[in-house]
């Protein structure tokens, strides 16, 4: 029997997203709207550590405040599903079922990505606990497969195990990989108030005329990644969720023009939100941008990153290797 040298901890940085630029198609048999969008990695992360157990799976975490400046929501503290909602959790459980893996996992998430903010943070995290629960047993799975396991888990956790600059298509698991013509920086504001997913569709459902720019996202879909694409002019292209909004439309409005009058250009909504970002001109000190933003919503500093998973196993040990890798 082989033995090979499998860690007993490791350590994943998984990274928050934003959209640039999301558009929503009709209601499917199955349920789900067909998006079009740009997703794109952030430096802004949640690091998961993973420690191999005799059974069970648990999970403990911790808050780490990376704002910049702004007055923190309570939000960020209580939104973190516990139990079987998690979506840890529910990863680590859907890979040990699939695959058959023995034993369990202590997992410790320390969280910065604001939940329910529209950045991608509760996908980032269950996708950095499958990496880990695999890198700990010592397997590897074909795209195919993660993308699978992935799409179970949830509609942006494909490109969260993915990273970089993607288009998204189908209910976002759909991915195909971009260039980013050249890194920028970022400024996302985190509201107290939060978007209920669910209402923002259910709003475009009901809605008349969207079908026609539908076609035309369509279109673009089509055509874009045949050359480098540029962050500033994806945005432009907006996110159907800002129509969406109800009685928050009128807060958007003016957390985008505060933003603007701080000196960022385009600020939209990132998923369905709440997050607004805005991207950071060439040459201008971020610093002053934050300093001059008139409201006390968090600031968080971001720029562009082309992975959405870093690893790092900290400890091995040699053990027999069992059944097939």
């Amino acid at each position: 029997m082989k033995t090979r040298a499998r860690p007993r901890r490791v350590t994943v940085e998984c990274h928050a997203k934003l959209n640039l630029g999301l558009a929503v198609g009709p209601l499917r048999a199955d349920g789900f709207h067909d998006l079009v969008t740009v997703f794109q990695s952030i430096s802004l992360a949640d690091t998961l550590a993973a420690e191999r157990s005799s059974r069970g799976f648990t999970l403990r975490v911790r808050h780490e405040d990376a704002a910049a400046s702004g007055t923190r929501s309570r939000a960020t503290e209580s939104d973190v599903p516990k139990g079987a909602a998690n979506l840890v959790l529910r990863a680590a459980r859907l890979l040990a079922r699939e695959q058959s893996l023995p034993g369990g996992v202590k997992f410790s998430l320390t969280k910065r990505i604001p939940s329910r903010s529209g950045m991608g943070g509760g996908s980032a995290d269950a996708a950095a606990a499958m990496a880990a629960i695999l890198a700990l047993h010592g397997r590897r799975l074909p795209r195919a497969r993660w993308i699978d396991y992935a799409s179970q888990l949830g509609s942006d956790v494909p490109f969260a195990t993915l990273g970089g600059t993607a288009l998204g298509l189908g209910r976002g698991e759909r991915l195909r990989r971009l260039r980013l013509r050249s890194p920028f920086r970022a400024i996302v504001a985190v509201p107290g108030w939060r978007v209920s997913t669910v209402e923002a569709f259910k709003r475009h459902d009901a809605a008349r005329n969207h079908l026609t720019p539908w076609e035309r996202h369509r279109r673009f879909a089509v055509t874009v990644g045949r050359q480098q694409v540029d962050a500033l002019s994806l945005t432009r292209r907006g996110n159907r969720f800002e129509q969406l909004l109800g009685r928050r439309r009128r807060d958007l409005e003016s957390l985008c023009a505060r933003l603007r009058t701080a000196g960022l250009l385009e600020p939209h909504l990132t998923g369905s939100g709440s997050a607004v970002f805005g991207i950071v001109p060439r040459g201008t000190s971020v610093r002053e941008i934050v300093e001059r933003f008139p409201g006390d919503e968090p600031l968080y500093v971001v720029r562009s990153v082309g992975r959405g998973l870093r690893l790092r196993i900290q400890a091995t040990s040699t053990r027999p290797r069992k059944g097939p890798r």
